[in-house]
């Protein structure tokens, strides 16, 4: 039996070593052939690949973080058993700095490799894992199997193939087109579309020059970086603030978004690595139980128990902080007693415990702070900015258990699992898929529960304050220019018109099969292998998602002809939209995730045929 695993990033080694944990539990009955594919590094992909500069950071706590799917038990690192990130990085760096520490990206891909070597060492006598660095540029089916073109022209055959492909850069449309055409046209004039920022070409941009960044996001801090301790800068502290030694080799950063505002701070995390959020208010069962459509509106059905889950920990937290724990557990219980006839006025409970003048949580207005505002300048925008960030950084050394609003705000993050048991595979109208999902929550979403490590802040602060970044407002905006350069500004903040040379889209492109040109995309799709998943409402409204087309558990592909493909899984990013959080890169240490149960479906599906039916396994939930 040969399997090929075509891409090595977290998705596809978690695959691979559930394929390996289940095996071991044998007897295998025949000779099982993996092949390990990557175009990058093989079992760590490119994002999370050794070779990077140590200033791109993860954005989760290590502690939280494993890749095997069992912890240690005592015996030796084996698929199935194994030590977290933060275990790790313990054992094998004297400077480990400890319980709650945001590792480097390359740091990840390390652990990554013990992971593969820890796979390699323990396979069964009769499975053989071979790595393989190409580009596979299509697939097709035989009679019996698929064969892989991989890059140079070499084929391979095999049995099954599960495609956990990664990032790809897909081609630009609108105004990013522009842009780059622009650029095509001036001689010193650069535009870097969207990408890792590893993968960018910042080292060529001239020391001393303007660089306009659109977007504040994740990939924003990284660009940050790059551009400014990546160029030999460095940070002091001086009286509990940091302040920034420029090395003279930076450019100078003009950035903004359409809030306004970087991404806000991860809380200061003050939560055991295997926590786990215990919903009393937005469960799956209670919004399916009560919702109004046959086919849900996220707006109407789940958003508001969302929200209340929401409060019901803002408030409770609140009455905690004030020293009055035995009002918080009152409190939750009648809200919870209240919840049994419909969604419950949580801030109407809580004024009836002393919080009548607590400002209640707006996710509108915590993910656009500067909306509405109109700011007569530069200086003027750059101290509310300040002050902003400040706040928010006093929320978040606060604690993400202690502080009312952090607290509060990690329910959108524990939240995913119940939202994708809602919304995956069209669990709602397609306009409400489209609008209410896609176009509301998830940008809000992703804003206030996915931010960087603390010390960002302070950064961008102290950048700010040194002159070597300037954030340009809300809404901004970047144009070529008449001059043969570009234009970025917003249209809130009067005068913050910057002329620059370089242009850098600082946001991950979403993925879309239908806008992707990588080869091996273009091959599923051209052949109908591949097909794009569509919302279909019952009112003949439809949603094209540009997610590949799945079943359920083990994630076959869904043909031209509407059948599944058995000998193929697909897993990851390629699913985005026809299922919601696929760019997630991990899992928990202790405890099952979604992420390692998706991997055991399919390595459950894949190694089946290789193990003798008379010792069957068990599906295991960790």
């Amino acid at each position: 039996m040969k399997v090929a695993i075509v891409g090595s990033g977290p998705r596809g080694v978690s695959v691979l070593e559930r394929m390996a944990a289940r095996l071991a539990e044998g007897p295998v009955r025949e000779v099982v052939e993996i092949h390990l594919i990557d175009s990058h590094r093989v079992g760590t992909g490119r994002i999370w690949r050794t070779d990077q500069p140590p200033w791109f950071l993860m954005n989760t706590v290590a502690d939280e973080v494993s890749a095997f799917s069992g912890p240690p038990d005592g015996g030796p690192a084996r698929p199935g058993a194994g030590p977290s990130l933060a275990q790790w990085w313990s054992s094998v760096d004297p400077e480990y700095p400890g319980p709650n520490s945001y590792a480097p990206r390359a740091l990840h891909g390390r652990y990554m490799r013990f992971l593969l070597e820890t796979i390699e060492k323990n396979l069964p006598e009769r499975v053989r894992l071979i790595p393989v660095h190409a580009t596979v540029e299509a697939l097709e089916r035989t009679g019996d199997g698929y064969r892989l073109t991989l890059g140079g022209g070499a084929d391979l055959t095999v049995d099954r193939v599960v495609l956990t492909t990664g990032h790809t850069t897909p081609e630009l449309t609108g105004n990013q087109r522009r842009l780059a055409a622009h650029a095509a046209r001036h001689p010193g004039l650069r535009h870097i579309a969207g990408d890792s920022a590893a993968d960018m070409p910042l080292d060529e941009i001239p020391a001393g020059s303007a660089v306009g960044v659109l977007g504040l996001g994740l990939s924003f801090y990284d660009v940050m970086a790059a551009l400014t301790e990546g160029r030999g800068g460095r940070y002091d502290e001086d009286g509990g603030r940091l302040v920034y030694r420029p090395s003279g080799s930076e450019p100078v950063i003009a950035a903004g978004s359409r809030s306004g505002m970087p991404l806000p701070g991860r809380g200061r995390n003050q939560k055991h690595h295997d926590h786990r959020h215990r919903h009393v208010l937005f469960t799956t069962e209670r919004v399916l139980s009560r919702g109004r459509h046959g086919t849900l509106s996220f707006a109407d059905d789940a958003l508001p128990w969302l929200l209340a889950e929401v409060e019901l920990v803002y408030y409770a937290t609140t009455l905690t902080a004030r020293g009055e724990p035995g009002k918080a557990a009152a409190f939750q219980a009648e809200v919870v007693a209240a919840a049994e006839s419909g969604v419950p006025d949580v801030p109407a409970v809580a004024a009836g415990y002393g919080l009548g003048d607590v400002p209640r949580i707006d996710l509108d207005a915590q993910a656009r702070p500067f909306a509405g505002r109109h700011f007569a300048g530069p200086e003027e925008f750059n101290r509310a900015l300040r002050e902003a960030l400040a706040e928010d950084l006093a929320h978040a050394d606060a604690g993400n258990v202690d502080d009312p609003l952090k607290a509060a705000l990690d329910v959108i993050r524990d939240s995913r699992a119940v939202i994708r048991s809602l919304v995956d595979f069209a669990g709602l109208t397609p306009v409400s898929h489209r609008e209410d999902f896609l176009g509301w929550y998830v940008p809000r979403s992703s804003f206030l529960a996915a931010g960087p490590p603390r010390k960002r802040l302070r950064q961008v602060d102290a950048l700010l304050r040194c002159g070597v970044l300037r954030v340009v407002g809300p809404d901004t905006r970047l144009r070529p220019h008449p001059c043969g350069r570009f234009s970025v500004h917003s249209p809130y903040v009067n005068g913050s018109e910057i002329l620059v040379d370089t242009v850098i889209d600082a946001r991950i492109p979403a993925p879309d099969m239908r806008l992707d040109p990588h080869p091996l995309t273009r091959s599923l799709r051209e052949q109908g292998i591949w097909t794009s998943y569509v919302n279909h409402g019952a009112d003949g409204d439809r949603f094209d998602t540009g997610g590949v087309a799945v079943t359920g558990a083990p994630f076959h592909p869904v043909d031209r002809a509407g059948l599944p493909d058995r000998g193929l899984y697909v897993l990851g990013i390629p699913t985005e939209h026809t299922r919601w959080f696929m760019q997630g890169g991990s899992s928990r240490p202790g405890f099952w995730t979604d992420f390692v149960q998706n991997a055991d479906a399919i390595a459950a599906d894949v190694v089946a045929p290789a193990l003798t039916p008379a010792h069957p396994l068990p599906a295991g939930t960790g």
